[in-house]
């Protein structure tokens, strides 16, 4: 059995070993954040079920509440799952290209990825600084404040950003991707 994944550590370097340690702790973080809002959504269904069909009092907020949720499962999801290399992409046209190809192509998707992110970062920060200069609120029940909903777009942008850099430095390095391991189809989240 061959130790690629060491003799890879050995060739990406302490910078590209750093950036993967940081953007691994910082997408490992928005992911647990997105479970657990993932899970609150569950309950908060379940509940509301419940209390309609079982009570016949069926409160008017979860719907907002679960639809705010599932943007930040959504933005705060996107990093870990682009660092695993679990977007979605076409597999058939891929795989049927050469190592270097493929690496290529992965470089030019990370950095279409990054520019969407920079969009996210660019105009999420300033449609949460107009929306909280104006004072918006949500509609409905809840009326939250909705800068502090969009300012999960930066937020998801950067995160998303900071993996996109870190995919595509690994594919022009010529490193292999970080995605599913080869071995036992279990999904490696390296470095």
């Amino acid at each position: 059995m061959v130790d690629t994944h060491g003799a890879a550590q050995r060739r990406e370097g302490p910078a590209l070993r750093a950036l993967g340690l940081v953007v691994r702790a910082l997408a490992g973080a928005g992911m647990a954040v997105a479970a657990a809002s993932l899970l609150l959504s569950l309950c908060l269904i379940g509940w509301a079920v419940v209390m309609r069909y079982v009570f016949n009092a069926a409160p008017v907020w979860v719907d907002e509440v679960v639809g705010f949720l599932l943007v930040a499962i959504v933005m705060l999801a996107a990093a870990r799952t682009l660092r695993r290399g679990e977007h979605i992409g076409v597999d058939l046209l891929v795989d049927r290209l050469s190592l270097r190809a493929r690496r290529w192509t992965q470089a030019w998707a990370a950095l279409a990825v990054g520019v969407v992110a920079c969009v996210l970062i660019i105009n999420g920060w300033g449609t949460a600084s107009l929306a909280r200069m104006l004072g918006l609120v949500t509609e409905g029940n809840l009326e939250w404040p909705t800068w502090m909903l969009m300012l999960l777009m930066p937020v998801g942008g950067a995160l998303l950003l900071l993996a996109a850099i870190e995919v595509f430095w690994r594919a022009v390095a010529g490193l292999p991707a970080l995605g599913k391991s080869a071995d036992h189809g279990q999904p490696k989240d390296g470095p």
